[in-house]
């Protein structure tokens, strides 16, 4: 008989670990946090995960889908308007688990399982940060020419010209002619500045 994959039994059958596998996850979004065995609590992870996955998407196909598994209106309303607004910017890992020791009466392990509601901060990737790094030595390469606001005007015959010929030549012709426009620019500037002394 091949070995089931889903992990370890809970209860007596399928029906009261269904119930079971419930009512935990409805104890955990009414209190945020509850103490139970190790094994439960993994058990009750993707279960709970998956709950509150369809509380982020928010429509009445997910919330009937989450009333099929915990039939308490009051908790499932509590995920959707509560629990799921908090857990928006997160992409998975919605709960978190932390062993605690082991219980006193039959030394079973005992696990702590918690909503991680705290406000993501996203790292920026390793590639992002390298495409970053790369981006600003090239703005700063960039000549000042370039970066002064260059006035439109009627195209010459010679610009005409330079668009009509291939892309190596047109990337040279604008910068050429963006640096003799802005010398030109400057010079009735100071015609008028003379002229108002």
């Amino acid at each position: 008989m091949p070995k089931p994959t889903k992990g370890p039994r809970l209860g007596g059958g399928p029906a009261h670990e269904r119930l079971l596998l419930a009512n935990l996850a409805a104890a955990l979004f009414t209190h945020e946090r509850i103490q139970t065995t190790e094994t439960k609590a993994k058990r009750l992870r993707p279960l709970a995960e998956r709950l509150i996955t369809f509380a982020k998407r928010g429509d009445l196909h997910a919330r009937r889908r989450v009333l099929a598994v915990i039939s308490d209106k009051g908790v499932v309303h509590k995920l959707f308007t509560e629990i799921a607004p908090q857990v928006e910017d997160r992409e998975g890992g919605y709960t978190r688990i932390v062993k605690t020791g082991f219980r006193k009466g039959d030394n079973a392990p005992m696990a702590v399982i918690e909503l991680v509601l705290e406000p993501v901060t996203k790292k920026p990737s390793a590639k992002k940060a390298a495409a970053k790094a790369e981006e600003k030595p090239a703005k700063a390469a960039k000549p000042a020419a370039e970066e002064a606001p260059v006035e439109e005007t009627e195209a010459p015959a010679e610009e005409t010209a330079a668009e009509e010929a291939p892309a190596e030549e047109t990337t040279e012709a604008p910068a050429e002619a963006a640096a003799e426009e802005a010398p030109a620019e400057e010079a009735p500037a100071e015609d008028a500045a003379e002229d108002a002394k």
